[in-house]
């Protein structure tokens, strides 16, 4: 199984990135990467999974039909993942969806195979919790658009993380891939990337996954680029780290098979002392790179 795929490797139809459970080799989390001409258009049928529309860049009107009725979203958008939070919409499953963008864009599809048909609905931007996690070199900024204690959803769990250019994310590394009650839920997880360039030269970085002793032993030291993607079915994944001068983006995406839809991970024990480390530092100045309309970071 390949874990890292490079940009166009997961290609597939109207799709720069196509990864389906079965293409994953798992049960739940899906994530399609949509490129929009202007004036485009394109109409999917969710199937037995529920999905987040979530401009990248551009915006994008969501046209939604269940069979009892059809609702639309205006998605605002932004102009690229570095200058702000973007509103989304949540399509149910067993729908058909049409995405249309007159300007032209970039749109994520976050997936997740699951059970409740919830109803199509719209985030606007200015619900979006912006988190400052970590200190020091190990400072970032998660958009916790679609976190299991701020969005509903049946089983899909969506997140963005901004990491300045010479920072660590992902760290501690840590792991989700066993089912302890109260402390670690298990979770198949997509990170998406995309980098700040500078003056021309595109930025890159570096993604760790290793092996936890558990599932299918998965290890990646992989250099990552713009669209690339790594899947983590299980292990200790982290660090992410951005190239210094580069900003690096990635979305991650995650569902799995618990009855509870709960992030909850478990540190790498070399490396979880780190964590008592953040108190006695400052949050990188750099963040939050923005926030979200009307809030705060916290």
């Amino acid at each position: 199984m390949t874990y890292h795929l490079p940009a166009g490797k997961a290609a597939a139809g109207p799709y720069a990135v196509d990864i389906t459970p079965e293409r994953a080799g798992w049960g739940h989390s899906a994530l399609r990467v949509l490129d929009l001409p202007p004036g485009g258009t394109h109409t999917f049928d969710s199937g037995d999974s529920e999905w987040i529309v979530l401009p990248l860049a551009g915006g994008c009107a969501v046209a939604v039909d269940d069979g009892s009725g059809r609702q639309a979203f205006e998605l605002a958008g932004r102009p690229d993942v570095f200058s702000g939070v973007s509103d989304f919409a949540y399509v149910p499953r067993d729908a058909r969806t049409t995405v249309t963008s007159p300007g032209g864009g970039r749109f994520a599809l976050t997936g997740a195979r699951c059970e409740r048909r919830l109803p199509a609905r719209y985030g606007p931007a200015s619900s979006v919790p912006v988190e400052l996690r970590g200190t020091g070199s190990c400072s970032r900024q998660v958009n916790n658009f679609g976190a299991a204690d701020v969005f509903d959803c049946d089983r899909l769990i969506a997140v963005e993380v901004i990491t300045p250019g010479g920072n660590w994310s992902s760290f501690p590394p840590h792991k989700h891939d066993e089912h302890r009650p109260g402390e670690e839920s298990v979770l198949e997880e997509i990170y998406y990337f995309e980098f700040a360039g500078h003056e021309g030269t595109p930025g890159l970085g570096y993604q760790r996954v290793s092996p936890s002793g558990r599932g299918r032993g998965t290890d990646v030291l992989a250099e990552v680029r713009d669209g690339d993607v790594v899947l983590i079915p299980d292990g200790w994944h982290g660090p992410s780290m951005a190239m210094p001068g580069h900003h690096m983006y990635y979305l991650n995406v995650m569902a799995g098979p618990g009855a509870e839809r709960a992030w909850l991970i478990c540190d790498h024990p070399d490396h979880a002392w780190i964590r008592d480390t953040w108190p006695g530092q400052p949050v990188d100045p750099r963040l939050p790179l923005y926030t979200a309309p009307g809030r705060s970071p916290r």
